[in-house]
């Protein structure tokens, strides 16, 4: 052998594993680090592109968690406004690794971080979910008992799952001067009120980011030895920068740093596995046929053609309905898998990120 490239495989070269693949054809670029099985406890969590994840393993039959489901005569349109079936849980959307860790410190210490309620108008917000409850709540006692029984549903996922699946969307948060408290969007865009003496923006890191996700994959193999875990990045750019950069070149650092983390975690851990829909969605032989023409959200074929490849990947080409062969919380998947829609575009996600664009001029 002349050198260590000969005789690899067409996928190690540009020319054969991209240049020469047809247009919109992903090619190869995921083999699973291990077998997903169809009756595997799965715990979905991530930024908004993860509720895409969720959706196509529950239309595919396996056993997606849902700790907090609504009964099935619920319209979808009121149960997704309301946060229901999203993701395994009503957090909402998780937009950054220290937003997730924050939550599960809660969750097995019990304690709420300060500042954890918004006003607007007279109601009430949670300040970690402010978009599950549209009008609010009519106290902060009515806000404390609602989050009190939804740090009990995630306590029962974390006991329960086989997989976590996160999806990792941000490193742009805002954050409580005083404590560091976190949250998933910016004080005043659903309910608060921007004080900037109390909060500042942060980017977070690529050391901070990966640091935050070992701590939270610490916690939750506490509760869950043999947890394993699936990572990936949102393809889905950001609606707004807070850096004074460029908003596409905000963007590219961003996901720059969390395709990083997602690299180091895949390399050290072998109980995390990482899955290719960034690059599936970015790729140049799709030459941005997989977004809409806001170039920004993801279109119902760049979902389905990322997801396919997952699915093909982990032997699972054909969706259907299965029932779940294990009792703990896996009732609540039949009513999930139902509402689920395997054609649905970024368009129909909730996204608080998105938000953002109505405070453009």
């Amino acid at each position: 052998m002349s050198s260590p490239y000969d005789n690899l495989p067409d996928s190690a070269y540009w020319r054969s594993g991209v240049a020469a693949r047809s247009p919109l054809d992903p090619g190869g670029l995921y083999t699973p680090r291990f077998r997903l099985d169809a009756d595997a406890r799965i715990m979905t969590a991530g930024s908004c592109f993860a509720q895409h994840v969720g959706r196509t393993l529950r239309t595919a039959g396996y056993n997606v968690l849902d700790a907090e489901a609504l009964p099935e005569a619920i319209p979808d349109a009121v149960a997704h406004r309301f946060g229901y079936g999203l993701y395994s849980a009503r957090y909402g959307n998780i937009y950054t690794a220290r937003q997730l860790l924050q939550l599960l410190r809660e969750v097995e210490s019990g304690a709420t971080p300060p500042d954890s309620v918004w006003e607007k108008t007279g109601r009430f917000y949670d300040a970690f979910r402010p978009s599950v409850e549209p009008k609010g709540h009519s106290s902060p006692d009515a806000v404390a008992e609602h989050r009190a029984a939804h740090l009990l549903a995630i306590r029962k996922l974390l006991e329960t799952l086989d997989v976590f699946v996160f999806t990792f969307g941000l490193t742009e948060a805002w954050l409580n001067t005083q404590h560091g408290t976190v949250y998933p969007t910016a004080p005043g865009t659903i309910a608060g009120r921007y004080d900037p003496s109390l909060y500042h923006f942060h980017n977070f890191g690529f050391a901070e980011t990966k640091a935050d996700f070992l701590a939270a994959r610490d916690i939750i193999r506490r509760h869950n030895p043999k947890a394993r875990f699936i990572i990936t990045v949102s393809p889905v750019p950001l609606t707004a920068t807070a850096t004074g950069q460029h908003v596409e070149v905000a963007t590219c650092y961003s996901k720059a740093v969390l395709r990083a983390v997602c690299g180091e975690l895949y390399a050290e851990y072998n109980d995390i596995d990482y899955f290719p829909s960034y690059e599936v969605i970015t790729s140049q032989t799709a030459r941005g046929a997989y977004y809409e023409p806001n170039q920004r959200s993801v279109s119902a074929t760049g979902v389905a053609t990322a997801m396919g490849l997952f699915m093909a990947a982990q032997g699972k080409k054909s969706p259907g309905a299965k029932k779940a062969t294990r009792p703990t919380l896996a009732k609540t998947r039949s009513a999930a898998a139902k509402r689920a829609s395997p054609n649905q575009s970024d368009e129909d996600i909730v996204c608080e990120d998105a938000l953002l664009e109505a405070f453009a001029r």
